[in-house]
């Protein structure tokens, strides 16, 4: 969690997707009553990018497919009251997250690493 641990380029994409489902479920759960919505949305799995054409050697889906669920997300009311929660969109559903991002003090950790890490490039 805190950088003591090499890994490699598909294991570290998957510690920074969890890093921002948590860091986005808790924002989102703490501005439920007031303020915007925060939604973490998984727009879409081998999307034709150039880390999955690099990474896996196929050409992916239509990348307009998560453009597409993230501009549904901005506008759609199915999304106003969805602060906190987590949108799949290969399965088109509000789902549970990996368990890790539900661990209340896992989340607060990671947390509190990207606010400090925040904070240092705001200072």
């Amino acid at each position: 969690m805190l950088g003591n641990v090499r890994l490699d380029d598909a294991q570290a994409y998957a510690q920074s997707k969890l890093a921002l489902t948590m860091w986005s479920r808790q924002l989102g759960l703490s501005t439920r009553s007031a303020g915007p919505s925060v939604v973490a949305v998984n727009p879409g799995s081998l999307l034709a990018t150039n880390m999955v054409k690099t990474g896996y050697g196929i050409d992916g889906h239509d990348v307009s497919i998560g453009a597409n669920i993230l501009v549904e997300a901005a506008l759609a009311d199915s999304f106003v009251t969805a602060s906190g929660l987590y949108y799949d969109n290969d399965s088109k559903r509000f789902a549970s997250p990996h368990p890790d991002a539900m661990d209340d003090v896992k989340s607060d950790q990671v947390v509190e690493v990207i606010e400090n890490v925040v904070a240092t490039w705001l200072s």
